[in-house]
């Protein structure tokens, strides 16, 4: 194996995960692995181009992939409505399921009150990891205009958030009964 073999399968094995995890979020996830793997066909060709901080090279060529390929699709379903399909039983087991879906339920409900690149700016911070920096590169802006996306975005969701749990913190839930031991 030569050495651009040998960049490509170590980019391919250590980041493919991320990237479909960013693909899936911006397609129909049947055409997920297909836009994940046209991000991969395009590494491979431009692998002597890519940055030693790859992932958001990476992401930025899947955004562009899912905008240009598969657009209307994508549109069609917002972030919203894929991350709420994302949550499987396995997700609930270690939950008390209840708890968990009233704060799934908040989260996207504050999620789905963010403006599309709020959303945006807020998941490739908090869920791909990236620095402003870098998902300004991906997002296709400044720096300064992503800063200023994910301050409002940070800012919309925890005030949507501090609102929902204020809500669910009233007296609406029975308490739990307590369990009476009998004396011999």
């Amino acid at each position: 194996m030569d050495e651009r073999e040998a960049r490509f399968t170590r980019l391919y094995e250590t980041y493919y995960r991320n990237v479909f995890g960013y693909v899936v979020l911006k397609v129909a996830p049947q055409a997920a692995e297909d836009v994940t793997g046209e991000v991969f066909t395009v590494a491979w060709r431009k692998v002597d181009e890519i940055p030693e901080r790859a992932l958001p090279w990476l992401l930025g060529v899947a955004r562009n992939l899912a905008r240009q390929s598969h657009g209307a699709a994508g549109h069609a379903r917002g972030l919203v409505d894929r991350l709420a399909g994302l949550t499987t039983d396995a997700d609930l087991h270690a939950w008390d399921a209840a708890d968990h879906v009233i704060a799934r339920d908040q989260a996207l409900a504050a999620l789905r009150a963010l403006p599309p690149k709020e959303a945006e700016a807020v998941t490739l911070t908090a869920w791909h990891g990236l620095e402003p920096a870098d998902a300004a590169r991906v997002a296709g802006c400044s720096r300064a205009a992503f800063v200023v996306r994910l301050h409002r975005g940070r800012r919309r969701l925890a005030r949507a958030l501090d609102a929902s749990h204020e809500s669910a913190e009233a007296p609406s839930r029975a308490p739990r009964p307590r369990v009476i031991q009998e004396k011999p």
